[in-house]
Parts: structure tokens; C-alpha cells; sequence
């Protein structure tokens, strides 16, 4: 060191000379040379910035948007052929939240593992005697499917073009439901494989992305995503039948259906709602895995009347008490005997909410009134009536009666 400078040299024989300069940030020079940026060319770089960084568990879950108050919508499935006709009705019964319609009467591609597997990315299927297999190219069956979609598609945007709804809801068969029937090449289904299922789950999830974009910008309307998952008590006990019919597959267990389930949701960024309408549904998953809703047939003898059972009427009070809502079956899927009201249509949600200790105030943020499930075996005139008595519901839980009012033999 120079002992020109007195004081440096005084800081040298008391050994406190100063630590030598750091050397020049190259980008900050770089930066500088281009014109960008605070600093100058051969200046000394600007002190380097704290940064605090939020740990990705610690950070808020993103709100995701919730439809109005009041709303009601279908299951599904529709009766018939005519795909713009079912849009026209759906669309014009259930305007707050109407759904994309289901005509699994025009056969192979029009069913539920049908349509969903013409969604699927870079995994295509083919029909044989024993059901979906999957196939080594696209074929015909699969060009069906993709074809009956597109037609229901353009049925739906032509009827919201009318109404301009503010949501939709659009249904697709969730993974469980679609690896138990499916089959490998193989002829065992994709459920026995647990490559097989996350590969055909990311695959869905791909497809589902592309498919609920493309519904958005047709409608210009909210989506959301209902996953059909009628097989996944079956999935979970062990009574999905092996090829030779003389076994059953290995279940999964409840960790492993949430994995799937979960990641599928997080990953897709819109509401989903997950619907079961088995007897044995198992409420506790389907609301742990972060789905915007569950979807449940409230007639069931578990959680009506006096059959109900308090386990079951338990994991519906947990699922309302962290404020998921519940789209609730309460609409018979097929004409019954006798007249039909909304007022005795409406009686299963005021009592579950009674015994439950819940205001039925809240039933129209914590309920969604839907048929029991698919509207595809009734009458064309069952089905339109069955939506306008979910609307009818919907507008009663906005108001409903704080005592119920008599009900004669014959529903008045």
C-alpha cells in the first residue's frame, strides 16, 4: 500500500488498513454502459437490496370467484337428440348458472367416458366389446366424440348469446371415474397401473385447461367445472371387477384418490365442484381436496328423513361450516307420481339446515338446488319442468319461510 497519505499510513502500522473495494458488479456495469439503470460506468454498484421471501405455505390461497346467490343448475345429462334444443332450455330455465348439456342418447362419444376421453391430450381411445380401450391413434370413435363436443359447444354459445349468462357450468368425468373405465392395451384397466393413472390424470388436466379456455371465450362467461366421480366409492372399496369378472381390483386408499384429486384441482386455477351421487359418497375426501363445492343427492336415505344418518349429517355440517357449498339433488331425475311443488321439493334443505343449527338464511350461499342427478331418462317436458323447479328453489332459499307452513295430501 502507498504511504503517501498519511493517514493510511497510520492505519497500516496499527494494522487497520480498510478492506479492499468490491470488485465491480458486472451487470451493474453493464447495465450502466447500456443507459439503464442508476449506475455509471466504472461507479461502484448501488448497496444490494434485503429481500424477504414468503415461504409458498405461508402465502394466501387465491380467492377463486363464487356464482350469485340463488342460483340453481343441472346435473348433466339431457333427454333426446337435439343438442340445441337442450341448450335453448337449459340456458333459458337456469339463467344465473346454466350448464353445457349432455345427449348420451346419441350412443358411442356422447357418454360421460366417452366425451371426457375426446379431451384427453396425446391419449386417445377406441371403443371394443368390453368398453373404452386405449388406442395407438386417434381413430373414428375418438373423432366422434371430439366432433359431438364441438357441436354442443356451438349449440351453448348460440343460446348465450341471448342471455349472456355471467356463469356456466360444464361437467367432465374425474380421473378415478375414467381410470376404472378405461382400459389398457393390455385389457386391464387403467386404474391397476398407477403410471397409467397419473399419466391419464395429466393428461386430463391438459385437456380440461384447453377445454374450460375455450368455453370462456365462447360464452364470455365464468366457468365452472364440475368432475363426475360416480365410481370413486367403488375405486376406494375395491369393487371395480377385473377382466375375467371373478375379482376385483386393489382399492387406493384415501391419501392417494386426495393426491390425484388435488392436484388436479390446483392445477386447472378455476371452481370446481365434485359430484357423487352414490349412496356411499365419501364426503370427507371430496371436500379435502379444495374443490369450490360438492355435489350430492340430498333424498338419499343417508341424509334425509328419518333414515338419515348423523355421521353422514356430521360431514355435511363440516363441509357447510367451512362455507363450501353444497349443490344439492333435490329435484327427482325422473317425473314421479302425484303433483310436484317447489314448497315440498324445497322441505330436505330446510330440515337439514334445521338440524344442522344453520340460519335458513344462508341456504342460498351454502346450497345449490339440482336434480338428483341426470336428466337423460326423463321426458322432454320431466326434464324442462325439473330445471324450472330448481330456479323455483333457488329463488326460495333467497327467502325462505322461517316456519313451515301446513302441506295438505296433495302439496298445496
Amino acid at each position: 500500500m502507498s504511504t503517501d497519505d498519511p493517514l493510511a499510513a497510520a492505519l497500516a502500522a496499527a494494522g487497520l488498513a480498510p478492506a479492499p473495494p468490491e470488485p465491480e458488479d458486472p451487470l451493474a456495469a453493464a447495465l450502466a454502459a447500456a443507459g439503464l439503470g442508476d449506475a455509471r460506468p466504472g461507479a461502484a454498484p448501488p448497496p444490494r437490496a434485503s429481500v424477504s421471501v414468503v415461504e409458498e405455505e405461508d402465502a394466501e390461497p387465491v380467492a377463486l370467484p363464487r356464482w350469485p346467490d340463488g342460483a340453481a343448475t343441472g346435473v348433466g345429462s339431457m333427454p333426446g337428440t337435439d343438442v340445441r334444443e337442450s341448450a335453448g332450455v337449459v340456458v333459458g330455465e337456469l339463467p344465473l348458472l346454466p350448464h353445457l348439456p349432455e345427449l348420451p342418447a346419441r350412443g358411442v362419444g356422447a357418454d360421460m367416458i366417452g366425451r371426457t376421453a375426446a379431451l384427453l391430450v396425446d391419449i386417445a381411445v377406441e371403443v371394443r366389446p368390453s368398453g373404452y380401450r386405449v388406442a395407438s391413434r386417434p381413430g373414428r370413435d375418438h373423432s366422434r366424440a371430439v366432433d359431438l363436443l364441438r357441436f354442443d359447444l356451438d349449440a351453448l354459445q348460440e343460446a348465450c348469446e341471448r342471455v349472456r349468462p355471467g356463469w356456466v357450468k360444464v361437467q367432465a368425468t374425474g380421473p378415478w371415474t375414467l381410470a376404472a373405465g378405461v382400459e389398457l392395451r393390455t385389457g386391464h384397466r387403467v386404474l391397476t397401473d398407477h403410471g397409467a393413472v397419473r399419466e391419464f390424470a395429466a393428461s386430463l388436466t391438459e385437456g380440461l385447461r384447453a377445454h374450460v379456455a375455450e368455453v370462456a371465450a365462447r360464452t364470455g362467461a365464468q366457468v365452472l367445472l364440475q368432475l363426475d366421480e360416480p365410481s370413486l366409492p367403488a375405486v376406494l372399496g375395491a369393487r371395480i371387477p377385473t377382466p375375467s369378472g371373478y375379482g376385483t381390483v386393489r382399492g387406493v386408499s384415501d391419501q392417494a384418490a386426495s393426491d390425484v384429486l388435488r392436484d388436479l384441482i390446483a392445477a386447472l386455477g378455476v371452481p370446481v365442484v365434485l359430484h357423487c351421487c352414490a349412496d356411499d359418497a365419501p364426503l370427507q375426501l371430496l371436500a379435502g381436496v379444495g374443490a369450490s363445492a360438492v355435489s350430492v343427492d340430498a333424498t338419499r336415505p343417508a341424509v334425509s328423513g328419518r333414515t338419515a344418518e348423523p355421521a353422514a349429517l356430521d360431514r355435511i355440517g363440516e363441509i357447510w361450516d367451512a362455507g363450501t357449498p353444497l349443490l344439492l339433488g333435490l329435484v327427482p331425475s325422473v317425473e314421479p307420481a302425484g303433483r310436484v311443488t317447489s314448497r315440498r321439493l324445497a322441505q330436505p334443505a330446510f330440515d337439514l339446515a334445521d338440524r344442522l343449527g344453520f340460519d335458513r338464511v344462508r341456504l342460498s350461499a351454502l346450497c345449490v338446488p339440482t336434480p338428483t342427478c341426470g336428466l337423460a331418462g326423463a321426458s322432454p317436458h320431466w326434464a324442462r319442468r325439473a330445471l324450472a323447479l330448481c330456479r323455483e328453489l333457488g329463488a326460495a332459499f333467497l327467502d325462505p319461510p322461517d316456519e313451515d307452513p301446513s302441506v295438505d295430501a296433495d302439496g298445496r
